[in-house]
């Protein structure tokens, strides 16, 4: 267990328009197409960098009226990275549930209000809910299975608040992911990665 919020504060500072909203998913041992499959998707033109798949993702919604979903994805060892900028398909229970039917399914989400959202899922059981900038506040089966990792990741609780506290919730957000996977994000994929991408609807 080493990442921590400050491992990842390069994702405001290098792809500020992605960090603005997105949803960052990673399945385990499923491919990405079988990623897509799950959530009734199809398949979009691939596209290479950030800048890319965000740019497609406001021109598909722009295209289908705000009734899909643009999907980037790639394979990170025995997990699929999926990105949704500007989405939210993978924290959504109804999707993500189903989706992690015989696999492990962490995502979390924060878009330009300021909503947030992180889902650790399991066999299709909830294991874990909860905002990032509230992290006292916890749903699922075991909700509290993961308070030390979360307390190492920078989550900030209401008995560790201080003035000086730097408040890297979506930051700590990334690092709880990692600790579940043991996939890190590095500006150097996002960057140079050629996504198979898609689309869902968007119920």
């Amino acid at each position: 267990m080493t990442a921590t919020a400050a491992d990842y504060v390069w994702l405001n500072e290098r792809f500020p328009d992605l960090a603005e909203a997105y949803c960052f998913t990673l399945v385990h041992n499923l491919a990405p197409l079988d990623v897509l499959a799950r959530l009734e998707g199809q398949r979009e033109p691939s596209r290479s960098g950030v800048e890319a798949i965000v740019d497609a993702a406001f021109e598909l919604l722009d295209r289908s009226d705000h009734t899909r979903q643009f999907i980037a994805m790639t394979t990170l060892g025995d997990w699929t990275l999926m990105i949704e900028p500007v989405g939210y398909l993978g924290v959504t229970e109804e999707r993500a549930l189903p989706g992690s039917a015989g696999t492990r399914w962490v995502s979390h989400f924060v878009n330009i209000n300021g909503l947030d959202s992180f889902l650790w899922a399991q066999d299709t059981v909830e294991r874990l809910t909860f905002e990032p900038g509230m992290p006292d506040r916890r749903w699922g089966t075991t909700p509290d299975d993961l308070l030390a990792a979360m307390h190492h990741c920078g989550f900030q609780f209401w008995d560790e608040i201080s003035d000086t506290a730097e408040h890297l919730a979506a930051e700590a957000a990334f690092a709880l992911a990692e600790h579940l996977s043991g996939v890190r994000i590095t500006p150097e994929l996002l960057q140079d990665t050629t996504f198979i991408c898609g689309s869902a609807e968007i119920r």
